[in-house]
């Protein structure tokens, strides 16, 4: 993973809840999210542990935030996550991306 502000930063990661189909589960798919890492929401549903809690913080995030993060299921990372700010890594932000910035105290990109 290169030094993007992606990896400077990880407000997203601490900002909001996470679900995506069991389907990505490493049980279910070579290569998926830790099913240690989430808790199960539907029969279809799961979440990243930490992403519900108060503050969230999503369990495979590293680091701190602003200053220097790494995901480290990052290969292995939920769709959500990857679909997250497809620009942001170039320092082009989204709403989203702004919102957990501020939530961080960070400035939008």
């Amino acid at each position: 993973m290169s030094d993007d502000h992606c990896t400077r930063c990880g407000a997203c990661c601490a900002a909001f809840r996470v679900d995506f189909h069991r389907s990505e589960l490493a049980s279910v798919t070579a290569g998926g999210v830790p099913d240690a890492m989430t808790v199960a929401v539907t029969g279809e549903l799961v979440r990243m542990r930490g992403t519900d809690e108060a503050p969230p913080r999503c369990v495979a995030l590293a680091g701190d935030i602003g200053c220097g993060v790494r995901c480290t299921i990052y290969a292995g990372r939920p769709s959500p996550c990857r679909d997250f700010a497809p620009y942001a890594a170039l320092g082009i932000g989204e709403d989203a991306c702004d919102r957990a910035r501020r939530r961080h105290g960070l400035p939008p990109l």
